[in-house]
């Protein structure tokens, strides 16, 4: 099985990028942001202790975290924001080696894992490729701006604490371009995929 880690900054166009290689070629893919909302969830492995850092009053009616508050308190205490990453970020390594292997046992031929952290966490060194989704800063403000309606303000702060498209580029394998269309994305994932086969 080929295990390809998939990064880029936010509003690179990633879970586009995924959705279309599930689709195409029944690939597995892992995205870390969703595996650490299931370990938090109600129930979940780092449900307690999450609560047990920010208080009874960041869980709702429903029993769940009200992420948007977690969001607010983390953005302006950052050892809280250490501490909720201390907590999780082992955690969420652990599930992702245990859903590789499940992945492997099955048999299954390619395996994307995408994650904002990926060389930060070092999730590089269970991977055989690393991709870098690309985009250019004016396209993914763009994109935030209409499809997530994030404010400029916003962007920019979360931009500030992502590493550098140099970083980026040089620690990965492919550089994927994703500023233009997804129809000439799609052609170049194709042309990518296809080199795999031979």
């Amino acid at each position: 099985m080929l295990t390809i880690g998939i990064t880029g900054g936010v509003g690179s166009g990633k879970s586009e990028v995924l959705s279309f290689l599930e689709k195409e070629y029944g690939a597995v893919c892992i995205r870390t942001d969703l595996v650490a909302r299931s370990l938090i969830s109600a129930g979940g492995r780092c449900f307690d202790e999450t609560a047990a850092l920010f208080g009874p009053e960041v869980i709702g009616e429903d029993g769940e975290f009200d992420r948007s508050r977690i969001a607010e308190i983390v953005f302006r205490e950052k050892e809280k924001l250490e501490k909720l990453n201390s907590i999780t970020h082992p955690a969420v390594k652990e599930e992702v080696k245990s859903l590789i292997r499940k992945a492997e046992k099955e048999g299954k031929k390619y395996l994307f894992l995408e994650s904002a952290l990926l060389l930060e966490e070092k999730y590089d060194e269970i991977c055989d490729e690393l991709w870098y989704v690309y985009a250019e800063a004016g396209v993914r403000e763009q994109r935030l701006m209409s499809g997530r309606g994030y404010s400029a303000e916003k962007i920019r702060s979360i931009m500030a604490n992502q590493l550098s498209e140099e970083v980026f580029s040089e620690a990965c394998d492919f550089i994927l371009d994703n500023s233009g269309t997804f129809e000439e994305t799609k052609k170049k994932i194709i042309e990518k995929m296809s080199g795999y086969n031979k």
